[in-house]
C-alpha cells in the first residue's frame, strides 16, 4: 500500500512538463491555493469528464482564490493533444516515472472492474499557501467530484 497524505502533511513538491511546451513547479504556486488532481489517462471517458469539468468551474476555483493542475502519466505530446480537443484552460503536466503520484499516494493498487490492478488511483488534493495539505481525496468519481469539491470548500458556480 503507498502512502496517504492527510490534512495538515506537506504537500510533496513536483516540477513536471506541460502539455504547452513548459512547466508546473509546486513551489511557483506558493503563496495561493491550488487544486491539484491526478487522473489515469488523456482521453478516456471519464477522465474528459473531469477534465472539461474543471475547466467549465476554472473561473469560479479561481475566483476563490484557487489555481488548478491536472497530473498523469501520459506523456507530454498526448497531453497537448487532450488539452487542444478538450480546449482546457489549466496546466496538465506529464509524470511518466509516475513518481509524483507515488508521493502522493495516487498511484497502486486499485479495483478496476472487479479486479485489483496497479495504476494511478484518481485522487484530488487542495494545497494551502504555505504549501500543506488542506484536503485529500483518493478514488474519487470523475463525475460530479468538480462540483462536490466546490461544494466542500464552499465555491459557488460561477
Amino acid at each position: 500500500m503507498s502512502v496517504r497524505l492527510s490534512p495538515g502533511d506537506p504537500a510533496p513538491d513536483f516540477s513536471l512538463a506541460t502539455a504547452d511546451g513548459g512547466s508546473v513547479c509546486l513551489a511557483d504556486l506558493r503563496g495561493q491555493r491550488t487544486i491539484v488532481y491526478f487522473y489515469p489517462a488523456a482521453s478516456t471517458p471519464g477522465c474528459t469528464k473531469e477534465a472539461c469539468d474543471f475547466r467549465d468551474s476554472l473561473a469560479s476555483l479561481q475566483g476563490a482564490g484557487y489555481a488548478v493542475v491536472g497530473i498523469s502519466p501520459d506523456p507530454v505530446a498526448k497531453i497537448a493533444r487532450f488539452v487542444e480537443a478538450e480546449a482546457l484552460t489549466f496546466p496538465l503536466a506529464s509524470d511518466p516515472d509516475k513518481a509524483v503520484a507515488t508521493a502522493y499516494g495516487a498511484y497502486g493498487e486499485k479495483k478496476l472492474y472487479g479486479k485489483v490492478v496497479t495504476g494511478i488511483i484518481r485522487s484530488t488534493f487542495v494545497i494551502d499557501a504555505e504549501g500543506l495539505i488542506e484536503v485529500a481525496q483518493y478514488n474519487v468519481r470523475a463525475t460530479g467530484h468538480v462540483a462536490k469539491l466546490r461544494r466542500d470548500l464552499g465555491i459557488d458556480a460561477a
